[in-house]
């Protein structure tokens, strides 16, 4: 058996007429799993070599035959054209004008003009259906008997005609292939289709060890534009509006008892995005696309298992309806999740979901051009740069929660010409299993000091907004995410339903971040007295309750943030502006480090005077301290992730501890941080920057100062 120190817990991405370079590199990686790509396959001197193999299918695309055969069963989407003004009491409304034709096709069919719907979106009314038809020689509906000088738009079905991860890989890499059209399961045609081709490819892959889903049926919502000023119209990963069709429309409200229209998830084209609360209709929504997900998904799951073989979903993609942290995910049966991840939060996203095996797919991923757009395996990119930093990003995360496995993905012989990328990851691999080796001796130490984080969805999204890092980096709360990813507390996330269930006695710490009226700060749910009472005594009681940028912020009542008695600070909307202002001097606090910036935030006042002002720019508070009973109210103005950043959450969440538990296994360096494994006395050391740094921790064996390389890793024994 090979050394497990440098072997193992490793998938490569194998490819056909590089059967050297693989098996070259699996030996040099210590791979003991070899896996397909999009756009690669396994020749039998690869499948044969020894290996377990991982085979990729896309289960909704790869069907062109059948799908140009079925235009009718393919997946869809609502649309909505941009507003037009009437300038007299008819107008003509070209549907596709504002986007891309590659993608969407109308859907005229007499079933989907049904959900089709025209606005006044001057009076926000819809227009009478007998007012307005289809011309579909012109693509445009005619609208009759309107206001001039209102504006009005069109929402309608189309057909999406390339999927999307397809049509992306198409123009950033340069695949050379038919436009590959997706499928919809909800119909039953295309679940018999899809069911007996799932036999067939089971049959047709012995030397298969583990089916990869990427993911199941319906992608997130990621619609492209016709002008080069504004290609992305829309995208949001964790919406549903590519799950929607009228079968499926007309089922909904057979089992729920209403209907829902097109406007429903237009939303006066805002869309139904995750970054706003979701509504009643929205929820039925996603439970009645998740439900019939998990129907279908598991058949499918059943198939691979009776041939032997183990399954793996891809949490990417296609992962609409599969919500790996819904109370039912469990019942799909897979073996194993498989996360592409750029980011500490997203390594804990895989960690925490309910599956045998977690496997992390690192980035870069082996494409010419990256997600960015910007050069990676070619000409003037720097992939070994990349891949040091998504590591270190990654590292500190993984010493706080196990993953079974890495790996990576893409075509390898783009690797060729980058021999440091290729011993770079040999480095990665080995301190991946000094890792894994680590927490299979023992759960690393965590503080007693219990951390729940306040938004809408709650436990749904734990860990995520709506996309990777560098969608989401706008929002204060992932950069949280990002920050508590690494450090040693239990963390949870929690809804404002979780609040009225009685969930605040689990926690000391709760933390609320967003800009008002967003799913992360709250919106309406603020509206709800219960939630203030319940919060206020917890606080009262002795809670710490952090809020970041508009915390619970609404409109409405007689202060803006509606616990800024528990905050003792307020954001002036605009009614205060002749009111005066409580001065404030601010005092020299050890809880914020040399260099930690926050952006400062107009409109800011104290309420009552008796905040404590820790930091301040230019006459706005950037961090207050308040008392409130046995509590604290901690309020930062913003929160962007840095180390220095970093270190300053986190000497806010250990001011709540007592005793000397805060202070012990705790780097007193921000550009370093350590984890103690209490079963093998181990204590593990990383540096997160790019310089040699010497660092301090209090142990219970005495203090403990080691100097580590740039980007080093260092582990040590204590006795």
């Amino acid at each position: 058996m090979k050394n497990s120190d440098n072997w193992g817990s490793f998938t490569l991405p194998g490819e056909a007429g590089f059967e050297d370079l693989t098996l070259q590199l699996a030996e040099k990686w210590g791979a003991d799993v070899i896996r397909d790509s999009d756009g690669t396959v396994l020749s039998p001197k690869i499948t044969e070599a020894g290996y377990d193999i991982y085979s990729t299918i896309c289960i909704i695309r790869d069907h062109n035959q059948w799908a140009s055969e079925n235009k009718d069963k393919l997946q869809q989407s609502f649309l909505m054209t941009a507003p037009v003004v009437a300038t007299t009491d008819s107008l003509t409304i070209c549907l596709m004008k504002d986007y891309f034709k590659e993608q969407f096709q109308i859907n005229s069919q007499e079933d989907s003009l049904r959900y089709w719907q025209v606005f006044d979106r001057t009076e926000n009314t819809e227009v009478p259906r007998e007012q307005w038809t289809y011309d579909s020689n012109t693509e445009s509906v005619i609208i009759s008997k309107i206001k001039p000088m209102h504006k009005y738009t069109v929402n309608f079905l189309a057909f999406r005609i390339w999927e999307e991860i397809s049509m992306y890989n198409h123009t950033t890499n340069n695949w050379d292939k038919e436009h590959l059209l997706q499928i919809d399961p909800v119909h039953e045609e295309v679940q018999n289709y899809l069911t007996d081709w799932l036999i067939n490819w089971c049959k047709e892959h012995p030397t298969t060890n583990v089916v990869r889903f990427t993911s199941l049926f319906y992608n997130f919502a990621w619609i492209w534009g016709s002008s080069k000023q504004n290609p992305y119209l829309f995208s949001d990963w964790g919406s549903y509006d590519f799950t929607v069709s009228p079968k499926a429309l007309d089922g909904f409200r057979e089992k729920y008892g209403y209907s829902l229209t097109s406007e429903d998830f237009i939303n006066m084209g805002k869309h139904m995005v995750t970054h706003i609360p979701g509504t009643k209709e929205k929820k039925d929504w996603m439970e009645y696309i998740h439900d019939f997900v998990i129907s279908f998904g598991k058949k499918l799951i059943d198939i691979v298992h009776s041939y032997g073989k183990l399954a793996y979903v891809f949490y990417d993609d296609s992962w609409v309806g599969l919500e790996p942290y819904s109370k039912r995910f469990e019942e799909f049966g897979f073996d194993g999740i498989i996360k592409c991840v750029f980011s500490g939060y997203e390594s804990r996203l895989c960690s925490d979901v309910k599956v045998p095996v977690h496997e992390l797919r690192l980035h870069p991923y082996l494409f010419p051009v990256g997600l960015n757009g910007t050069p990676t395996f070619m000409e003037g990119g720097e992939p070994t740069k990349e891949a040091e930093k998504f590591w270190i990003n990654i590292r500190r995360a993984l010493l706080r929660a196990p993953i079974d496995r890495i790996g990576l993905g893409g075509y390898l012989h783009l690797v060729e010409p980058f021999p440091d990328f290729v011993d770079y990851i040999e480095k990665v691999a080995g301190e991946f299993r000094t890792i894994k080796k680590l927490h299979s001796q023992g759960t690393p130490l965590v503080k007693d000091l219990r951390i729940a984080v306040l938004h809408s969805w709650g436990h749904l999204r734990s860990w995520t907004l709506s996309g990777h890092f560098h969608e989401t980096h706008v929002h204060d709360l992932i950069h949280i995410n990002e920050a508590l990813s690494g450090f040693p507390f239990e963390v949870d996330f929690i809804s404002f339903e979780d609040v009225k269930k009685g969930a605040l006695k689990n926690y000391e710490v709760i933390i609320n971040a967003g800009y008002a009226g967003s799913a992360w700060s709250g919106g309406d749910a603020w509206k709800d007295n219960e939630i203030i009472e319940l919060i206020t005594r917890w606080v009262y009681e002795g809670g710490s309750f952090i809020g970041v940028n508009e915390p619970s912020a609404t409109e409405g009542y007689d202060t803006f943030f509606r616990l800024s008695h528990l905050l003792g600070i307020d954001k002036d909307t605009g009614a205060r502006i002749c009111h005066g202002k409580w001065t404030f001097a601010e005092e020299e606090s050890e809880l914020w480090p040399d260099n930690a910036s926050l952006k400062s935030k107009d409109g800011l006042y104290l309420t009552d005077g008796k905040a404590r002002v820790l930091k301040a720019q230019d006459g706005n508070p950037l961090l207050t301290a308040y008392k409130f009973g046995e509590g604290n109210g901690i309020y930062l103005s913003s929160f962007s992730i840095s180390k220095e950043n970093n270190k300053l959450l986190l000497n806010l969440l250990l001011s709540f501890m007592k005793g000397k538990d805060k202070d012990t296994y705790i780097s007193d360096n921000k550009n370093t941080e350590c984890t103690y494994f209490p079963a093998s006395k181990t204590l593990c050391l990383i540096n997160n920057s790019d310089t040699a740094q010497v660092t301090s921790v209090t142990t219970d064996f005495g203090i403990i100062t080691a100097e580590l390389g740039p980007a080093d890793i260092q582990i040590m024994t204590l006795a």
